[in-house]
């Protein structure tokens, strides 16, 4: 029998994943519902022009059930109310 290859000089390829795709996108998801909101606020902050999704208050189109409007629009509304 021949003697095996030496494995210090192996190099990988990079042709798979050493992690789970299931639990790559529960991170981004966690992530994303956690940081979302407060990076939004921070640059409305900082005066960016943000746009939020937000549930659409018009029950009757129901072809829309989120919409996007801007963040000065929506804070300015909610924060006088």
């Amino acid at each position: 029998m021949g003697r095996g290859k030496s494995r210090d000089k192996y190099t990988s390829k990079g042709e798979r994943r050493n992690v789970s795709k299931r639990w790559t996108k529960i991170l981004r998801l966690e992530r994303k519902e956690n940081e979302g909101l407060y990076n939004q606020f921070d640059a409305y902050l900082k005066g960016k022009n943000v746009v939020l999704t937000v549930p659409n208050p018009l029950k009757s189109e129901t072809h829309k059930p989120f919409i996007k409007i801007k963040a000065k629009q929506y804070w300015r509304r909610a924060s006088s109310e």
